[in-house]
């Protein structure tokens, strides 16, 4: 049975579920972030999953990238899958500007993450998921 690592259900908003992955905002109004989680318990590390599941989760990366960069206007995507922090397998997509705080450094560490605003949060990972329904159809 999956179960969703604490650290990671703190931090972040839900976005959708999709095939494998579980697909979440992150709090942190400094940057547009999702988080997809393949729904697998005990996976660390991309080898872990299976082959198809590796597939599945490529092309589910895509599909969140493609939608985040369309929704945001991005001038760079990263895509991270690091766990040193949280040991459960998620890969990180964060929408990058030329202007945000922590140009052009990883974010991590940078400053301080800043929760969002009077449902703004809420209002992106809504506008997310329909983004990533539509590249889904």
């Amino acid at each position: 049975m999956f179960v969703l690592d604490p650290q990671l259900e703190a931090d972040t908003l839900h976005v959708t579920d999709m095939r494998l992955c579980t697909v979440r905002l992150m709090n942190d109004a400094n940057y547009p972030w999702a988080i997809l989680v393949p729904q697998r318990q005990g996976m660390a590390d991309l080898i872990d999953l299976t082959p198809a599941d590796r597939a599945t989760l490529a092309l589910e990366v895509d599909s969140v990238s493609s939608a985040l960069k369309s929704l945001t206007g991005c001038h760079k995507l990263n895509v991270a899958a690091l766990g040193n922090v949280v040991r459960q397998l998620h890969v990180h997509v964060i929408a990058r500007f030329e202007h945000d705080a922590a140009w052009p450094a990883p974010v991590w560490g940078k400053v301080a993450a800043r929760a969002y605003d009077n449902g703004l949060g809420e209002m992106l990972a809504n506008d997310l998921a329909k983004a990533v329904a539509v590249r889904r159809a």
